[in-house]
């Protein structure tokens, strides 16, 4: 039976099956990928390239409505987000359609001594790898194959395998824009197989966004094959509340970043730190507003996904958390729901809860809020709220993690840099800093 097939979470219903590639298929692909990166990035220039991608981003946006209902039946997204997600992914498509020649433009090193010159060209360094989750299925793939289809490199994409109507629809895109065969190819490949495409010579990196144990895997055989990898992993982000002069907002934004995608985001705030003199204002408002949330809520991407939340909670109470929630699970639909009293020495501390569930701790102190934050093997993103501005800086300054956002939520952009630190992985998407991961930065140095 393949693994690749189309659940409707929402029903239980399987939509469709879509069989796993054969290992000649898998061979194939490499092929095909290999020889389009040793001759296409010398027939066409940074300027096609860009233009291809900005028709990318017009496709997106003529199929907007085609590619929401897809997502909405692969993995529950609810309706108006999944419409989001495509409009966010036309973002990312036309900032590097705007910004890829000045970002891959040539360097000009001034010499400290000697005649001649030194410049550094960046190009592509051959075939790409992507290993994507289900929870963004068409924004993970903008982030990745977006900058480096522009630079020239060459993609093959292996989706979730809950996601092959998705990722079928986005390979026909790419085709329909212009890119060559061999450009960007998905494949529905095995684990084990994803393993022998990571270690084909012809291959030079790979990029994986999911959960730790597949980054732990992935950068096991790419260090083995001497091959880059950029990995965001899991988060359980902090969003500490120290001041506010308006706590009915700072609760909507709080409730907001953590029902983003049914709560199912690597960085959407999970752990909330609170001052002491707010903290029982901010759980009573905060818990009315999560669980008043329970009858409109979108279920969870799958059945699994949701016993295993469950399960989760359940460890939780069982070890000493207090919890409210909306009421009981129901197949793939999971109540929000909110725990206090989660002591250090409780598993729950230092887990990540992917769906709707928020923490809540009290910090009496400054200092106290950003140990808490920082008491965690994650170090994706971050949230500082707070009416002091010099508070902000200096709390932002010492929080350990790859973003922080103050006084704002939802404030991601395709211009500004993802990535996270310790057990959320390493290397940036998105921004300047996106399109430099998988680059030959080669220097050229004539004398005389």
């Amino acid at each position: 039976m393949t693994e690749y097939a189309v659940t409707d979470p929402a029903t239980g219903e399987v939509v469709a099956e879509y069989p796993t590639a054969t290992d000649a298929e898998v061979a194939a692909a490499i092929t095909a990928a290999a020889e389009t990166a040793r001759t296409w990035p010398r027939t066409s220039t940074v300027a096609d390239r860009a233009a291809l991608i900005r028709r990318v981003a017009e496709l997106h946006t003529e199929r907007r409505d085609q590619l929401a209902d897809v997502i909405v039946r692969e993995m529950g997204k609810p309706r108006e987000e999944a419409l989001g997600e495509v409009d966010f992914c036309v973002a990312i498509y036309e900032y590097y359609a705007d910004n890829a020649e000045a970002f891959l433009a040539d360097e000009s090193i001034t010499l400290l001594g000697g005649q001649g010159s030194a410049v550094v060209k960046r190009g592509p360094i051959g075939v790409l790898l992507g290993i994507m989750p289900w929870n963004f299925p068409y924004y993970q793939v903008a982030r990745f194959a977006g900058p480096n289809l522009v630079v020239g490199n060459t993609i093959l994409l292996k989706h979730a395998p809950q996601c092959p109507e998705s990722a079928e629809l986005l390979a026909l895109l790419f085709l329909e824009a212009g890119f060559p065969q061999g450009a960007y190819i998905d494949i529905r490949a095995t684990n084990d197989q994803a393993a022998t495409i990571i270690a084909d010579p012809r291959v030079a990196a790979v990029s994986l966004t999911g959960s730790e144990r597949a980054g732990a895997a992935v950068a096991e055989i790419a260090g083995r094959n001497l091959k880059k990898c950029v990995l965001e992993l899991g988060g359980s982000d902090p969003f500490i509340v120290l001041s506010s002069d308006d706590l009915d907002a700072t609760v909507d934004a709080a409730a907001a970043a953590r029902l983003d995608n049914t709560g199912q985001a690597c960085n959407a705030a999970k752990r909330f730190i609170v001052a002491d003199d707010l903290y029982d204002a901010f759980v009573e408002k905060f818990t009315a507003r999560l669980v008043g949330a329970g009858d409109g809520i979108a279920p969870l991407s799958s059945v699994r996904a949701a016993e295993g939340l469950e399960a989760q909670v359940a460890a939780a109470v069982a070890n000493g958390a207090t919890v409210t929630s909306a009421g009981e699970r129901k197949g793939a639909f999971f109540p929000p729901a909110v725990l206090t009293g989660v002591t250090s020495d409780n598993p729950a501390y230092q887990q990540e809860f992917f769906g709707p569930v928020a923490t809540v701790y009290r910090a009496e102190s400054e200092d106290e809020a950003i140990a808490i934050a920082n008491d965690t093997p994650f170090g994706l993103g971050s949230y500082v709220f707070t009416t002091d501005a010099d508070q902000a800086a200096r709390v932002a300054d010492r929080i350990d993690a790859g973003m922080v956002f103050v006084n704002g939520v939802g404030a991601e952009g395709a211009e500004l840099p993802f990535g996270g630190i310790k057990r959320s992985g390493f290397g940036r998407e998105l921004g300047k800093y996106g399109i430099e991961e998988f680059v030959n930065k080669k220097l050229i140095r004539t004398v005389g």
